[in-house]
């Protein structure tokens, strides 16, 4: 199976996850902050009409990816939606305005070539298109405990970045979990058409853990500063979906030297997002660290 479809239904899934976060960011600053995890949040959220614009944006995105998750590996199509941030930064300019500077396009640019270098060190097999049940189990307990823990954590803190980094280790999990849910929903949709793909739980399953990601995510973006979540829901997401797609998908990544260009792209990656979300632009995206909270939420 030629991995090219994939590779740019996920480059297409990217583009329209950037569009959605640079218009739900531009939503989300219009929202006064919260000391605590505002379940409502998404209700406000829905009265403007950018989020609205950034969730029909998600639709198309959550389209692609599953076009690409049909037609190649998780530890692919999901790294690559990393490419969503340098994505989401330059379609921020056109909205907001703003220049990118040499630094971010230094960001950009770390981001492709660490990235791509990190997929050609590890080079991913297909694996199976479907995940056996008994490897769910344990999967969605790890995920669960972990989430419920990094949730906790940031409930315990501040409006921070402490509180924003947990908020986004919560909302990368979530997100991998969705991909993991998406793909094996898919294959359902494959193998016996609509019938088969709504009697899955994985369909259910994959649509109520995508509101949750957006929930957490929400709360990261307005909790601190767009430094301390963003790196962190960046990488945290290309990890958790390689490690989903190594135990549950029984892909497979090369190791023994090769885990030293691969360590190293990543590392490339983190560079570049930190660089990305130190931008002016990017701080004007997240706007949230520059509200105080609100009274009473």
């Amino acid at each position: 199976m030629s991995v090219w479809p994939s590779v740019l239904f996920a480059l297409l899934a990217a583009a329209g996850n950037g569009l959605a976060t640079a218009l739900q960011r531009h939503a989300a600053r219009t929202i006064p902050l919260s000391s605590r995890l505002r379940l409502g949040l998404l209700v406000d959220l829905l009265h403007r009409a950018a989020w609205l614009g950034g969730m029909l944006a998600v639709i198309a995105a959550a389209c692609f990816q599953a076009l690409a998750l049909s037609q190649g590996a998780l530890s692919v199509v999901q790294p690559i939606c990393v490419l969503e941030l340098p994505l989401a930064l330059l379609i921020g300019r056109l909205i907001l305005g703003g220049r990118i500077s040499r630094a971010g396009w230094t960001g950009v640019a770390l981001i492709v070539v660490g990235l791509g270098s990190a997929l050609a060190a590890a080079a991913p097999t297909v694996g199976t298109a479907r995940a056996p049940f008994g490897r769910w189990v344990p999967a969605l307990v790890v995920c669960a405990a972990v989430i419920t823990a990094t949730v906790g954590a940031a409930l315990r803190r501040g409006v921070g970045g402490v509180r924003a980094a947990c908020f986004a280790a919560s909302a990368a999990i979530a997100y991998a979990l969705t991909a993991a849910l998406m793909k094996d929903a898919t294959y359902a949709w494959e193998a016996g058409g609509p019938g088969a793909f709504f009697a899955s739980w994985q369909t259910y399953g994959f649509a109520l853990v995508g509101v949750l990601a957006l929930l957490l995510y929400g709360n990261a973006m307005q909790s601190g500063p767009l430094t301390a979540s963003q790196p962190v829901d960046t990488l945290g997401e290309a990890l958790v979906s390689l490690s989903l797609g190594v135990t549950l998908f029984d892909e497979r990544v090369r190791t023994g030297w090769w885990l030293l260009p691969e360590a190293l792209g990543m590392a490339l990656v983190l560079w570049g997002a930190l660089l990305l979300s130190r931008m002016g632009l990017a701080r004007d995206l997240a706007g949230a660290q520059e509200q105080q909270p609100a009274a009473g939420k």
